[in-house]
């Protein structure tokens, strides 16, 4: 018998998430405060992590780890595959595979809390008679803006009006082009469209939406949507331990290269406040043209930098750090292939951050009180983006030319827009520290937690259903 369910001692949750950076951690950093609040978390992944999360270990922090088949044969490789085939496969064989999981396992989980793009997991939940939660991994912004155009609540942007404003409540008008682009008509992964269909139209299969934010960030849309009958509670920041000043972490970084890097040594050599970094995360590609941009505003600029190019989001031997044009700045900056992106951002040399606008990105960029240089590529980042420049102030956005791409003199003017004066460095401290206020026991976010943790074990308890 499996020792943790011996007296039903405790109350056990489910964790089932998608084979993503942006969906493993912040499930896994959740089920570690959810651990430490008292209740025993199992993390499901794909039978395909296996190698990358467990090694041969059991349990990762305080979370045991297990896995179930995605459908897919082993030596197939998922990250340059089809998208939509490995969304559609994984929908497919799924369900049925992580079922036959529950089924097996001794203990009766209390509640099953799932990443959205795998919506059929609160079905399985059904099936087993067990209540379900989704840890909503963008911000409350997000789920108000599909949650409206899924449910066909307001007008949006179409083939024969790509130019419609979006005004919902809680949150300012959006133009077509700060809105996610899921929701556009040029949308080209119809798999996630899908997927996201199938989560807002059956939203209420979740007796609970946990939302990775935080309530003093987006005050005005949550509090709507609250107002409007949903039950979304914030949790948030979700990022590493490291940005609070805690030691333990049990997140991943399903894309670090050969596990060594001089970012922090050539950081320390550096003046306060005085780099620019950049990153654009592990699934973009930019184009030659833009890496060039970049290139040159950073020259024009003679700020020292630290810039990331992950090779294997940038295929072309012309984007690598050692051809061509990069051999001019070498000397200002350093480019390097990973960097321990926490690490970075909490460095007090770093002034700002050139980001895509993902969202775990951008947290651990508040949360280290770091201002943003917005370059948002597709999916949340244009609404992000907007977030940043016009409802927090933390940051500008680099604005592109008519050929639909950025140049060099944009670049400059956004770095010494943000690095030039204390404006955004002043707004940047300001959410840091309600940000670390909020997961501080008794902030919103942790009694937030602790109310959801609370109701797990009284709809288990016997006595509790009884009343």
């Amino acid at each position: 018998m499996d020792p943790t369910c011996e007296g039903n001692k405790h109350t056990s949750v489910l964790l089932v998430t998608l084979s993503a950076q942006g969906h493993i951690n912040p499930i896994l950093r959740l089920g570690n405060r959810l651990a430490s609040k008292g209740l025993d978390v199992t993390l499901a992944a794909t039978s395909h992590d296996r190698k990358t999360l467990s090694s041969d270990v059991k349990s990762v922090g305080r979370i045991r780890l297990e896995f179930f088949s995605d459908g897919l044969p082993s030596d197939y490789d998922r990250s340059k595959g089809d998208r939509d085939y490995v969304m559609d496969t994984l929908a497919k064989y799924g369900p049925v595979n992580l079922l036959a999981f529950i089924r097996s396992h001794t203990c009766k989980f209390a509640c099953i809390i799932h990443t959205p793009f795998i919506p059929w997991v609160a079905d399985v939940a059904a099936e087993v008679g067990v209540p379900s939660a989704m840890l909503w991994i963008q911000p409350s912004t997000l789920y108000q803006i599909y949650y409206h155009y899924y449910n066909r609540l307001e007008e949006f942007p179409t083939q024969s009006s790509p130019d419609t404003t979006v005004k919902l409540p809680g949150l300012p008008v959006f133009t077509a082009q700060e809105l996610p682009s899921f929701v556009l008509p040029t949308n080209p992964f119809p798999s996630f469209d899908r997927v996201l269909r199938e989560v807002f139209s059956n939203i209420h299969k979740a007796k609970w939406v946990l939302g990775n934010s935080f309530m003093e960030l987006e005050k005005d849309v949550i509090t709507s949507m609250n107002d409007a009958g949903h039950i979304f509670r914030p949790v948030g920041p979700i990022v590493p331990a490291s940005l609070y000043g805690e030691a333990e972490d049990v997140g991943f970084d399903l894309f670090k290269t050969d596990g060594k890097s001089d970012c922090i040594e050539w950081l320390d050599k550096q003046n306060p406040s005085s780099v620019v970094y950049i990153s654009f995360g592990t699934l973009l590609f930019l184009s030659q043209k833009e890496i060039e941009s970049i290139a040159i505003g950073l020259k024009r600029t003679k700020r020292p930098f630290l810039w990331v190019i992950n090779p294997s989001a940038n295929q072309n031997h012309e984007t690598t750090p050692e051809f061509g044009f990069m051999e001019e700045i070498k000397e200002q900056g350093l480019i390097v292939r990973w960097s321990p992106q926490t690490a970075v951002l909490s460095h007090p040399s770093v002034g700002c951050f050139l980001s895509h606008c993902g969202w775990n990105s951008l947290l651990e960029s508040l949360v280290a009180g770091v201002p943003i240089i917005a370059c948002p590529q597709w999916t949340d980042q244009p609404t992000n983006a907007k977030l940043v420049t016009e409802v927090w102030g933390v940051g500008v956005k680099l604005t592109k030319n008519l050929e639909g791409v950025f140049d060099g003199e944009e670049v400059e003017r956004c770095v010494e827009e943000v690095m030039g004066g204390r404006k955004f460095k002043e707004k940047a401290e300001e959410l840091k520290m309600a940000a670390r206020e909020a997961v501080a026991d008794g902030g919103s976010s942790d009694k937030n937690i602790q109310m959801f943790v609370n109701e797990i074990i009284c709809s288990s308890s016997s006595s509790c259903n009884s009343k």
